[in-house]
């Protein structure tokens, strides 16, 4: 593959240390209480030298598991580091996790330690602990309200840090040849599932997934060690991350982290990256942003943005198609970009885009289009956890419906039945403890996906929905996608989610609205309409028209046949919490489904409104009831 002599993260982590200017190159910043706080590549390797030999220090061996739960800060990195630099394996967890799911988590990796980030991490474990038989210690990087926790299984960053300096002294080069006994085939990292379907498995990847995917994107897409960086804020524990933010670290590319989750725009517009990674969902999240802070402008500024989006969007046309745009045409956009598209690109931080990226979900072709009227070319890659990066839209042929073509290191091809079958030179080592799992994903070399789609004559892969989502609509039969419309409803600034079903016994599709708060909460405000909660909200005949008004244009852009003919707005949000949203923010179809069976009956029984009670789980594990009515809406 082209890695044999750095085969491992560990190895090409020394490989770049010792190729740039250690002491002076900054290899990551982060923002601490508001200042940008720069560690050299010299500061990196120190960390990352003796945390892992501290770990080793108490004990820890060759293909244990260690959790790491924490935001993305240079501490996980470095952890990362240590912990494959003892020849061990790094199962991510994300932040957000209730203490049964990071029991789950530490149950099936078979962990022996945690890092974690701070006291709310370290209170999860804790409160689990005596559950977890095989989990011998607990370090942390943040010491802020741990001093005085009296647990003898918990360690500082900074006493990992002395143990592994005393160590490196009672056995001198422990460590280069700690990292030199390490192969490609190791694995890794677990990288768990999004569990849209079930239980999450622990996916294996190993070194050779890491660098392979990682150094091979950034030779594909040309990345320049001198770039001004990328932002790290999508959670590691996404195999998404493992490619991109360790890809650039070892390409000597600087990393930044933000202060808070909060602050990422804002940081950055700060940094002004050149790489830029955001998932389908926050690329979602920023168009609504602008739609809802443009109706909240003045006459003047919204009669501009009104009158040059227009042309702007017809430039986008343009290139997507690949057609001359004409001289008037060239002339307008010219002077639009001048008038507001440069001072939108500013205020949004892609300035110095050269590239941006999205996966993990559909992106509406809206969504894709709009962004390029702006000259930010999104390319929305198709990728697994257990196949790296699968294709990839080339520079310039940009296109709304369009995964790209195949990259180098990888083939696609389709089933009798339209599933997508992949394979690639970085695929994973099967699922952790899981052989049946594995051998029915994984046959004859190809990868099945359970993902529907179809290739154009041209190679270009387009990804339709997931197979089981693919269903029949009423007695004809015919076959309909509900992803194909809620990624159109989601461009929507007045829309944060959808759940479009199909009526089984009828020609009817109705959808459930998960409203975005922000920007309807806004609406109502500008509009003098009073409001107390998000289930008030939701239910007020205002913001039900509203909402009838976005699904009408959306059904501008769908078959006659699959348009949305009835709707109902949740009364609450959609919830990871309550497992109605995987960590990474898709919906759990099947379970959300089964939840609001009841909601979904009363679409298509011609009633006018649907009493529910509904139990809620809050963010400090009480419980509670909403009771309400739920309004039942035809679209006419």
């Amino acid at each position: 593959m082209g890695f044999s002599s750095y085969d491992t993260m560990p190895k090409y982590f020394l490989k770049t240390y010792q190729e740039v200017d250690a002491n002076n190159k900054i290899a990551m910043r982060v923002k601490d209480e508001g200042i940008w706080q720069p560690y050299t590549w010299d500061d990196c390797f120190q960390k990352v030298k003796y945390l892992s030999l501290g770990l080793v220090s108490l004990g820890f061996m060759r293909g244990e598991k260690a959790v790491i739960i924490g935001e993305n800060k240079p501490e996980w990195y470095w952890a990362e580091l240590a912990v494959q630099s003892a020849a061990g394996v790094v199962v991510g967890v994300f932040t957000d996790c209730t203490p049964p799911e990071v029991k789950y988590y530490i149950l099936d990796s078979e962990a022996t330690m945690v890092i974690a980030h701070d006291q709310e991490q370290v209170d999860k474990i804790i409160e689990i602990k005596d559950e977890v038989p095989n989990l011998r210690q607990v370090i942390y990087w943040d010491e802020k309200g741990l001093w005085n926790y009296e647990e003898k299984y918990l360690y500082s960053f900074k006493t990992i840090i002395e143990l592994g300096v005393k160590f490196e002294k009672e056995n001198p080069g422990y460590f280069k040849k700690s990292v030199a006994a390490g192969n490609g085939s190791d694995i890794a990292v677990l990288c768990y599932t999004s569990g849209t379907t079930g239980n999450p498995k622990g996916a294996m990847l190993s070194h050779e997934w890491l660098v392979g995917s990682g150094i091979s994107l950034a030779d594909l897409d040309k990345w320049k060690k001198e770039c001004k960086g990328y932002l790290s804020f999508i959670p590691p524990a996404w195999a998404t991350e493992q490619c991109l933010g360790f890809g650039c670290l070892l390409s000597g590319i600087e990393i930044n982290f933000p202060e808070e989750p909060e602050t990422v725009q804002q940081n950055v517009r700060e940094i002004g990256p050149e790489l830029l990674f955001y998932s389908a969902r926050l690329w979602e999240s920023v168009s609504r942003m602008i739609q809802a802070k443009i109706a909240d402008s003045s006459i003047i500024r919204r009669f501009i943005y009104r009158k040059a989006m227009p042309i702007a969007l017809r430039m986008a046309d343009t290139r997507m198609s690949k057609t001359s745009p004409g001289r008037l045409l060239k002339i307008g956009y010219w002077f639009v970009f001048q008038i507001l598209l440069r001072q939108l690109r500013d205020r949004l931080g892609l300035s110095n885009v050269a590239v941006a990226y999205s996966a993990g979900g559909a992106l509406s072709p809206e969504i894709i289009k709009y962004f390029l009227a702006i000259e930010v070319e999104v390319k929305l890659f198709y990728g697994l956890t257990e196949a790296g990066i699968i294709s990839m839209p080339p520079k310039g042929d940009i296109r709304p419906e369009s995964s790209g073509i195949a990259t180098p290191w990888a083939k696609i091809k389709l089933s009798e039945e339209g599933e997508i079958l992949v394979k690639s030179d970085y695929l994973f080592s099967g699922y952790y403890n899981r052989p049946e799992a594995t051998k029915k994903k994984l046959r004859d070399g190809w990868f099945y996906t359970e993902d529907f789609g179809h290739i154009t004559d041209d190679g270009h892969l387009v990804v339709i929905d997931r197979m089981q989502d693919m269903k029949p609509l009423g007695k004809k039969g015919k076959i309909f996608s509900p992803q194909y419309i809620e990624v159109r409803l989601r461009f929507s600034p007045f829309i944060k989610d959808a759940l479009v079903i199909g009526a089984k016994d009828a020609e009817d599709v109705g959808v459930l609205i998960n409203i975005d708060l922000d920007n309807t909460g806004r609406f109502a405000e500008s509009n003098g309409i009073p409001y107390t909660t998000f289930t008030d909200l939701s239910q007020r005949p205002e913001i039900i028209e509203l909402i009838a008004q976005e699904i009408k244009t959306i059904n501008e852009t769908v078959p006659d046949e699959f348009r949305i003919k009835k709707f109902a707005n949740f009364h609450k949000e959609l919830d990871a919490d309550e497992a109605e949203l995987t960590r990474t923010r898709k919906i759990r179809r099947d379970y959300v489904e089964d939840r609001y069976g009841d909601i979904i009956r009363a679409l298509f029984e011609n009633r006018k409104t649907h009493s529910v009670e509904t139990k809620i789980t809050y963010r400090d594990g009480k419980e509670g009831i909403i009771k309400t009515d739920i309004h039942i809406n035809s679209i006419i």
